[in-house]
């Protein structure tokens, strides 16, 4: 066999393609959430302290949780300088749990 029956190679160059599209590039899309519905607060509920109240007793009361007293007691700061002076007939706000 001659070398000249042989193919030439010679200028063939490497390298691959692939005829897929290129893929989309998603790295900055940011997921979310929204609703036209509205959101709507519960009203925000009073008590009328009666003797024998505590505010541990009046957030057990409404919260089933004692120890959320400090909720009732900062929403009603306008009124309430100290926690243990409640007097009966004060209307205390109550707010919605959070």
């Amino acid at each position: 066999m001659s070398s000249g029956n042989k193919p030439d190679f010679s200028n063939v160059q490497g390298g691959a393609r692939s005829t897929e599209a290129e893929r989309p590039d998603f790295s900055n899309v940011q997921g979310g959430v929204q609703s036209t519905e509205r959101s709507i607060d519960p009203p925000e509920q009073t008590y009328t302290v009666v003797k024998g109240d505590s505010l541990s007793r009046i957030a057990k009361r409404f919260y089933d949780d004692a120890n959320a007293w400090p909720a009732i007691f900062e929403a009603n700061r306008d009124q309430l300088d100290d926690p243990d002076r409640i007097k009966p007939g004060q209307e205390l706000k109550i707010p919605a749990r959070g």
